[in-house]
């Protein structure tokens, strides 16, 4: 028992620790694949709350085409009780996704078809006022510039901001511009976005922004994930 409580004891301290150095809680972005046809996406989150140490999780099916969620197609769901030592949101998100396996197959989501990677950011330190990245798909010769365009407004806890992402593809020298992501949705709380990874089902015609966003807290940061898709 004293080993027990001993162990428990040195795990919050460097959990408390961890989060004082972040001073926010960071999720966990999880690929849950494509439906066959590339016209669904399934992503989730999970993460614990640095405040306290509840684990959480989160999971979403999209629409690629219309990037916007389908019907019903956003679940959560969060733990009464702290985590155990050695524990983290994994076991939430798994119990998540297990309840909502009829959103799985309604909407034909095939958990072994993820994405190709195409684009994974290393910079842990993006610019503020946004990004402009380059990447190229070997397979089918394309290659894509995205930019992603914020407008930050108020600064601290009353942050708000807007983004856009302005995508090239370029196919046999032909070049074709795509607006993705609506920037005329304000979100409260988000000081900054960067392009975290960027994936494609197998044939090509989906692209999928995987983007981490910082949410103003009290005491610092929270690291959350959203995605804007586009279909070629």
């Amino acid at each position: 028992m004293f080993l027990k409580k001993t162990v428990l004891t040195v795990f919050l301290i460097v959990f408390t620790s961890v989060s004082a150095l972040w001073a926010g809680d960071s999720a966990v972005f999880v690929d849950l694949g494509f439906s066959p046809d590339g016209r669904t996406f399934m992503f989730g989150q999970y993460g614990v709350r640095s405040s306290s140490l509840h684990p959480w999780a989160e999971i979403y099916v999209v629409d690629v085409a219309s990037n916007s969620f389908v019907p019903g197609g956003r679940a959560s769901l969060t733990q009464p009780a702290a985590i155990r030592a050695g524990q983290d949101g994994r076991g939430v998100f798994l119990q998540l996704v297990a309840a909502n396996s009829s959103l799985i197959n309604r909407y034909n989501i095939n958990n072994q078809n993820q994405g190709l990677p195409l684009y994974i950011s290393r910079d842990e330190n993006p610019p503020i006022r946004g990004e402009t990245i380059t990447f190229r798909d070997f397979l089918s010769g394309k290659s894509y510039t995205a930019q992603l365009i914020p407008t930050i407004m108020g600064s601290g806890l009353n942050v708000r901001s807007q983004f856009y992402i302005d995508l090239s593809v370029t196919t046999n020298g032909q070049v074709r511009p795509y607006r993705v992501g609506n920037s005329n949705v304000t979100r409260n709380g988000i000081a900054q976005y960067n392009i975290k990874r960027v994936i494609i089902n197998e044939s090509g015609n989906a692209v999928i922004f995987v983007i981490e966003m910082k949410r103003a807290v009290s005491d610092g940061f929270d690291i959350r994930y959203m995605v804007e898709t586009v279909r070629l």
